[in-house]
């Protein structure tokens, strides 16, 4: 009796990366990235990515493991500390920064934005111990492109602020963020020169500066919005004010004694 010769085993099919994944570009050294896992680390713990390229939103009632010990000096290079940065507050030279990666369709962004930075600021914006810098992360397609350069457009003419404001207003989310909404929503800021403002929106500064923003926080592993670096310490998810206070507090202290 003959012996059947054994079949060939196929050649496994390559996996093919998609092309949003292929073009992003790494903005940050080796050593960085290796410690920019944690921030996708705690983005994933707060909540499990869609399998698809996509990224979800993060809860406000998820425990993040983040803590001061989870500082990397190295991600503190992130911080812009541009004086003239029309998408920051807080003095340039703050002891403490605090990035924020956020879309303005995100539910949880919006959370954070109306019941946990007002109370940063008021408590350690205005004393000069905290600069805010906020980073475009539009995650949920083209209107949260949209949204993202429109708030750039209205930082153009120093009306960002109240642009992030009437955005995350209540309800605000749900009437969409279309090209009438959008100019609607730069009247509500206060928006000098809506003309402007509109040609501004799809100019192709406002295109590279969202997209710088959004390599950005993809090249650190975030996986979440919000997304969070306090001096180099990962927080994901709109956590409750106790959670970025120790934090925040934490870099202060070790600031001071630097």
């Amino acid at each position: 009796m003959s012996t059947p010769k054994p079949k060939p085993t196929p050649k496994p099919t390559p996996t093919r990366t998609p092309a949003k994944a292929r073009k992003r570009p790494y903005l940050i050294g080796a050593a960085v990235l290796v410690a920019a896992g944690l921030l996708g680390m705690a983005s994933y713990q707060v909540s499990t990515p869609d399998p698809r390229p996509t990224v979800d939103e993060s809860g406000a009632s998820a425990a993040s493991n983040a803590a001061p010990d989870d500082a990397r000096p190295e991600l503190t290079k992130l911080a812009r500390r541009d004086a003239k940065d029309p998408l920051a507050q807080g003095r340039a030279d703050a002891p403490v920064v605090m990035i924020e990666y956020a879309d303005f369709k995100c539910s949880y962004c919006g959370k954070f934005a109306r019941d946990t930075e007002p109370e940063l600021v008021k408590k350690y914006v205005d004393n000069g111990i905290l600069r805010i810098e906020w980073r475009n992360f539009p995650i949920f397609g083209a209107e949260s492109e949209a949204a993202a350069r429109g708030a750039w457009a209205a930082g153009q003419q120093g009306r960002f602020w109240q642009f992030h404001a009437a955005a995350y207003a209540r309800g605000a989310k749900e009437k969409g963020f279309g090209a009438d909404r959008l100019k609607e929503l730069a009247k509500e800021a206060g928006v000098p020169d809506t003309v402007r403002f509109a040609a501004d929106l799809d100019g192709d500064a406002a295109k590279a500066a969202v997209k710088k923003d959004q390599d950005e926080a993809y090249a650190l592993g975030a996986s979440s919005t919000p997304s969070f670096l306090i001096n180099g310490t990962p927080l994901a998810g709109a956590q409750p004010l106790d959670s970025f206070a120790r934090i925040i507090d934490d870099a202060a202290a070790r600031t001071a004694k630097k």
